[in-house]
């Protein structure tokens, strides 16, 4: 649980926080042995979501139902109900699960994240109300690139960080969903460092909702994926791994190799790099990178997917 003395007090918000915290619930995922992702992001999946809007989905992150084979969601009050992992969205990381019956819990309406300026207040809940409930505010709203094919223009940095951050919902100082928190990672220097959490903002949602409801995806070309992993070390790009059975993992290219161009243009920093690869065209696309290794420069091409044809579908129930 959260420290007593991060924990949100009623008596600071005009809404009823109490209230506004029971649309939080626990999320539970088992996914099988032989998914695509069991490796990377394990089979026992835990975490959280958020009853939102008039359909009364729930909002999670997505990697926490990505392939998963159940799911089961469990309230404030105790109570365990199945859900069907409804959507995953690659572009956003958000997941949607459909309840399998009714939860009879309050949906919070979805706020305007982009309205959340440095120094924002915000609550970071998972399921438990208050006692699981962190009083912060936003530290910066800045482009995040992550090594798994993954940018977002105007991520949420959010400070002091929930210890269990997983799908936890950002509620905003009206009330409303403005986030869900992704990660957990380390700020400030050698000497002091604090970890805060960064959360996707809902309003790169709206757009998407009811492409992601009706069809379980956004209706247009998909964006190419290499399945390479990359990281940012200092200005270079290193290459960390790539995906097992991924479109990269045929190609000649070896963990510690530096990634130099995409299209014969050099990316200045791990976002555009990516930005790059999608702007070549959609899934199928062949994308030639210049690749380093000890000294030598060659180009690689990798003719690219669609992630999701290498996942598992939702089982229908």
């Amino acid at each position: 649980m959260v420290p007593p003395n991060l924990r949100p007090k009623p008596v600071d918000y005009a809404f009823d926080l109490d209230r506004a915290l029971t649309s939080v619930v626990g999320v539970r995922a088992d996914v099988p042995d032989d998914a695509f992702t069991a490796g990377a992001l394990g089979v026992k999946r835990r975490g959280h979501g958020v009853v939102f809007g008039e359909r009364g989905l729930v909002l999670t992150i997505g990697y926490l139902v990505l392939e998963a084979e159940t799911v089961w969601l469990r309230t404030h009050d105790g109570r365990n109900v199945q859900g069907h992992p409804l959507a995953f969205d690659q572009e956003t990381g958000f997941g949607l699960v459909q309840p399998l019956a009714p939860l009879h819990l309050p949906a919070l309406p979805l706020g305007d994240s982009s309205q959340l300026a440095v120094g924002a207040r915000v609550i970071v809940a998972g399921l438990g109300g208050k006692d699981n409930a962190v009083a912060g505010q936003v530290l910066a709203r800045q482009e995040f690139a992550g090594y798994w094919e993954y940018a977002l223009d105007a991520a949420m940095f959010i400070m002091p960080a929930h210890p269990d951050w997983g799908g936890a919902a950002v509620i905003d100082e009206n009330g409303a969903l403005a986030g869900i928190a992704s990660l957990q990672i380390e700020h400030g220097g050698e000497e002091t460092r604090d970890n805060i959490n960064l959360a996707v903002p809902v309003d790169i949602l709206k757009p998407r909702l009811d492409d992601l409801v009706r069809y379980g995806r956004v209706q247009a070309p998909a964006r190419p994926w290499l399945g390479i992993y990359v990281a940012e070390v200092g200005d270079r790009l290193v290459v960390a791994g790539l995906a097992e059975r991924g479109p990269a993992s045929g190609a000649d290219i070896e963990s510690g190799d530096l990634l130099i161009a995409v299209n014969g243009e050099r990316p200045r920093n791990l976002a555009e790099a990516w930005r790059k690869i999608w702007a070549l065209g959609p899934a199928g696309v062949v994308a030639p990178l210049l690749i380093e290794r000890d000294g030598r420069i060659f180009e690689v091409k990798i003719k690219s997917a669609d992630r999701l044809q290498f996942m598992r579908a939702p089982l229908l129930h």
